[in-house]
């Protein structure tokens, strides 16, 4: 189970790929069967990510390569992924491949509010650190992540948005 798991979990998103899986958070479960198959877990980042069938194809291919002839990826959507799941590697990763790590994820209660601006982030700059950033555009190179530029070092950078 081990040797399944190590397999699984050095598995890189295909989107960031400074991040595994597994400290990207959606990497949820990697079991041993009944009928010995290889189960493994994966949760979406947000709903229609479409980086999940590369995901699902990678992890079979890893495993397979490791000697597990049969493997299952079921998509898990309970509870739903937060950036808190990031684990500190993985948001120090970001940030050393020039992505700023997202903070903590909003707490709500009830239901969300619809607000059509978008929301204040807490960002800082990957390259130099400061503070001193703007929202150049919402969507950024995927629709997880904005594009800000830093108003210090005067660079353009990607926030992985807050989930």
């Amino acid at each position: 189970m081990d040797r399944a798991r190590a397999a699984a979990e050095s598995v890189v998103d295909p989107e960031l790929p400074m991040l595994t899986l597994a400290d990207l958070g959606v990497l949820r479960a990697v079991e041993l069967a009944a009928d010995g198959a290889v189960d493994v877990a994966i949760t979406p980042t947000y709903s229609g990510c479409p980086a999940m069938a590369a995901m699902r194809d990678d992890l079979v291919r890893e495993l397979r390569g490791a000697g597990f002839a049969r493997v299952r990826v079921r998509v898990a959507l309970d509870p739903a992924w937060s950036t808190d799941w990031i684990t500190p590697r993985g948001r120090a990763a970001l940030v050393e491949a020039g992505i700023s790590a997202p903070g903590p994820a909003p707490r709500r209660a009830g239901p969300v509010a619809l607000d059509l601006l978008p929301p204040r982030r807490d960002v800082r700059c990957p390259r130099c650190a400061s503070a001193e950033a703007e929202l150049t555009s919402e969507f950024g190179s995927t629709a997880c992540k904005a594009l800000y530029r830093c108003r210090a070092c005067l660079e353009p950078f990607d926030h992985v948005k807050e989930i």
